[in-house]
C-alpha cells in the first residue's frame, strides 16, 4: 500500500509594501494664478496712486531756483521743505539709483530675482490649501518656511557683496536727494498740508497695497 502524500501547507504571498511617493516641492504651476494676477494688480495700482503724486519734474530740475544756503540752518530748513514736497520725486530718484546700480550688476541682481521668485512660490502667492513643503526627505511647516525665506534674505543682504551694492545704491541716491534739497529754493512752492496729510506716506500707502494689508 502506498505511503499517503503528506498535507499541503496553504501558502500566502504577501505583497510588498509600495512606498508612497514623496510631496512635490511647489514650483509656479503649484502657485494660484488667481492669486498672482491679483498681486500684480495690486502692484501696479499702488504703484500709480504712489507716484500719481509726484510733482512736475520740471519743478525739480530748475536750475534758476538753485542757490547755495547762506548757513547750515538755512540748508536744513531747505532740505526739510523739499522733503515734504518734492517726496515722491526724491523716492522715483533713490529707486532709479537702486535699478541703475542693478541693472550693472547682474549676479546680484540675479540673486534678487531668485530670492523674489522664492517667496512669491513659498509664501505670498502659495495656495492656503497647499500641501506641506517637503525636501531632502523631510517636511517643513509653514514656520519653517517662512524662518528660512528671513534667514536666506539676511543672509544674501547682509553677507554677499549684493548688500554692500544696495546700501552703496540708496546711499547714492539719498546723497542726491540731500543736495538738490539743499540747494534747491523753497520759496516758490506751496504744499497742501490738508491733501498731503490725507495722502498719508506713499511708500507706506504702495507697501501695503501692493501685498494686500499683509504687512
Amino acid at each position: 500500500m502506498a505511503a499517503a502524500a503528506p498535507p499541503l501547507l496553504p501558502t500566502t504571498v504577501v505583497p510588498a509594501a509600495t512606498p508612497s511617493p514623496p510631496t512635490p516641492i511647489p514650483t509656479a504651476d503649484d502657485a494660484n494664478p488667481a492669486a498672482a494676477r491679483a498681486f500684480l494688480s495690486r502692484l501696479l495700482e499702488s504703484a500709480k496712486r504712489a507716484l500719481s503724486g509726484a510733482r512736475p519734474w520740471s519743478e525739480l530740475a530748475d536750475r534758476s531756483a538753485l542757490s547755495r544756503p547762506d548757513t547750515v540752518a538755512d540748508a536744513t530748513s531747505r532740505l526739510r521743505k523739499n522733503l515734504a514736497y518734492f517726496r515722491v520725486n526724491y523716492a522715483a530718484v533713490v529707486a532709479l539709483s537702486l535699478a541703475a546700480a542693478l541693472l550693472a550688476h547682474p549676479f546680484s541682481l540675479a540673486a534678487l530675482l531668485a530670492l523674489l521668485a522664492a517667496w512669491c512660490l513659498l509664501y505670498i502667492l502659495r495656495p492656503a490649501d497647499a500641501p506641506p513643503l517637503a525636501a531632502f526627505g523631510r517636511t517643513f511647516s509653514d514656520r519653517e518656511v517662512l524662518g528660512g525665506l528671513i534667514a536666506s534674505s539676511a543672509f544674501v543682504v547682509f553677507l554677499t557683496s549684493v548688500g554692500s551694492l544696495i546700501f552703496s545704491a540708496l546711499a547714492l541716491g539719498a546723497a542726491v536727494v540731500c543736495a538738490h534739497g539743499a540747494f534747491r529754493v523753497p520759496e516758490d512752492l506751496f504744499l497742501d498740508e490738508p491733501a498731503e496729510q490725507a495722502a498719508g506716506n506713499p511708500l507706506l500707502s504702495f507697501i501695503a497695497g501692493a501685498t494686500g494689508g499683509r504687512v
